[in-house]
């Protein structure tokens, strides 16, 4: 995943500019967010197949829940990821 310096310095000055002066964010607060932002989308599928299971796992679902709700998920992403069986979403976890 990108870091989020080096995509805000891909961000137009003008988005910022708009962001900081329709919302309650300082120009560094917007490129901060919409760095984060950006990074989130630039996600690899299994980067963020990865990074849901923590953190499902971190609240205490079971693997049978956690990838059940990340098979879910994944057809509402940005870019649509290809559907993946509880199979492939386990080797993506565990190799």
């Amino acid at each position: 995943m990108s870091s989020p310096a080096r995509s805000a310095a891909s961000v137009p000055d003008d988005l910022l500019d708009h962001l900081a002066r329709t919302t309650a964010l300082g120009p560094n607060e917007a490129a901060r967010v919409v760095a984060d932002v950006l990074a989130y989308f630039a996600e690899s599928v299994e980067e963020y197949v990865r990074r849901r299971h923590g953190e499902l796992q971190a609240r205490g679902l079971t693997n049978d829940r956690i990838f059940e709700r990340i098979g879910a998920e994944l057809p509402h992403r940005r870019v649509r990821a290809p559907e993946l069986s509880t199979r492939q979403l386990r080797r993506l976890v565990y190799g």
